[in-house]
């Protein structure tokens, strides 16, 4: 097998400051030094762990061991910013440092901000005393959404770019133009939300999942009471007890018996009493075919059907339910098992994130399933064995290489476009992000498929196979 290793290069002076270096991080760090031209020493990593502070040195890094919190923040950040003559890039990969706190302070002093998921402060994720509505991505993607207003030509600020949320709100673009294109429909390129909200209405697209299957092989054995998985143990966890949410479209007729809709907002999504990793979803790839994955809240399922959203004098005409289809690796899935089963969601306190050392083979197959246009589902995505991650960057199974890629390209995207303040990538463009990150994705491709749930399920004649219902598993 070959690979060709991407060569594009730009030049960056000034200070970048790397927030979290676990498994995304230490994945990152090789692409920025690989693709952007810096000043020596113009790098530092946070991380309250020592672990792989060595590997940020060998790259020439400055390695800072520590943990930011609510109080210390700011001084620790102006006193790495020094006189802001020169732009910053804070690229925020950590768990529980406020996401919220650090844009505000990015654009107050001069510097690029982004990061892979909305994160707020410690004692959120786990606090009992916080209700589900307050305690879901929905609530943290709001709160994040208020600075919009303010900050408008203000150095970029990129929210949730990562493999998901991120780099698959470009696939869900290109995946439209491609069923244009095959259903031979008279069309331009959108260039504006509501051009493209309009021609995934004209494709009659009922919803969408974000499905991922995760087949790579580990050459260890599962340990009970060891939650294992691809990218970070911590942030899984967290993800896969906050309470299960999906956008939620005008094709929905029932309200779920356990559905919650929100009361302020944006209102594009619904949330469930149930955790995500404990809900288990119908959903298609094109290796494995119909399987299940769990509904795993995510950012992007909020911000797509919310992109994707048509009103008229007020009242949503159109919108697309979209939500998250994860099946990671089966080790991952025996952890989960564990997680609800045998430790009634308290979470672990042992963890193994496998390595590219650690992974015999296999790939990640993360993409974009559209539903309800007459040619069939449509699966747009990236295929990526853990062959080609070798080859391509060091330090990142596929999993990581998807996410770390997006990073990448979301810098790259904030250096080209430097004054847009804050964005999500459902706003970026699209085709500039793909061209960018296309070499780090292994193959890409579109698949079309005849599947739906009625082929595994009883459904009645008229009713509609893709409403969520009949989607949703009910052990």
């Amino acid at each position: 097998m070959s690979a060709i290793v991407p060569s594009f290069k730009k030049d960056f002076s000034g200070p970048i400051i790397m927030i979290g270096f676990g498994s995304i991080g230490i994945a990152t760090l090789p692409l920025i030094y690989r693709h952007l031209n810096l000043k020596s020493n113009s790098l530092t990593v946070i991380s309250p762990d020592e672990t792989n502070r060595s590997i940020a040195e060998s790259y020439g890094a400055t390695f800072l061991h520590g943990a930011l919190t609510e109080d210390n923040y700011i001084s620790v950040l102006q006193t790495l910013l020094g006189d802001n003559q020169e732009r910053a890039f804070i690229v925020n990969l950590s768990t529980e440092v406020s996401s919220k706190d650090l844009t505000i302070f990015a654009s107050k002093n001069n510097a690029h901000y982004i990061d892979t998921v909305v994160e707020p402060w410690p004692g959120f994720y786990f606090n009992n005393n916080i209700s589900k509505a307050d305690q879901s991505n929905y609530a943290l993607r709001e709160s994040l959404h208020e600075l919009k207003s303010e900050l408008i030509n203000t150095p970029t600020a990129i929210s949730c770019c990562g493999a998901n949320p991120g780099m698959v709100s470009w696939f869900v673009k290109q995946a439209l133009l491609n069923i244009a294109k095959d259903n031979n429909l008279d069309f331009t390129i959108p260039k504006t939300r509501i051009e493209w909200s309009r021609l995934m209405q004209e494709l009659q697209i009922k919803g969408i999942h974000i499905a991922e299957r995760d087949s790579q092989i580990s050459k260890l054995e599962k340990k009970p009471g060891v939650f294992v998985n691809t990218w970070s143990a911590v942030g899984c966890i967290a993800e896969c007890l906050q309470p299960a949410e999906l956008g939620w479209g005008t094709n929905e007729k029932d309200l779920p018996n356990d559905g919650h809709q929100h009361n302020q907002g944006c209102k594009s999504s619904i949330y469930l009493d149930a955790p995500g990793g404990n809900v288990k979803v119908r959903t298609w790839t094109p290796t494995a075919g119909s399987h299940y994955g769990f509904l795993v809240t995510h950012n992007e399922a909020i911000s797509i059907s919310d992109y994707y959203t048509i009103k008229e004098e007020g009242k949503v005409v159109y919108r697309p339910t979209c939500h998250y289809s994860y099946r990671p690796i089966e080790a991952t899935v025996e952890s989960l098992d564990e997680l609800f089963n045998k430790r009634n969601g308290k979470p672990h306190t042992e963890f193994k994130i496998l390595t590219e050392g650690d992974i015999d083979s296999g790939s990640d197959q993360l993409g974009v399933l559209l539903f309800g246009n007459s040619k069939g589902a449509y699966w747009y995505g990236s295929t990526l064995s853990i062959d080609e991650t070798r080859l391509l960057a060091p330090y990142q199974n596929a999993t990581g290489l998807q996410v770390s890629s997006a990073v990448l390209t979301g810098i790259f995207y904030a250096l080209n476009h430097p004054d847009e303040g804050l964005i999500e990538t459902d706003n970026m463009e699209f085709s500039e992000c793909l061209e960018i990150q296309k070499g780090y994705l292994g193959k890409l491709s579109g698949h079309y498929t005849n599947w739906s749930p009625r082929n595994e399920i009883e459904i009645p004649e008229n009713d509609d196979p893709w409403e969520f219902k009949y989607i949703r598993i009910n052990d």
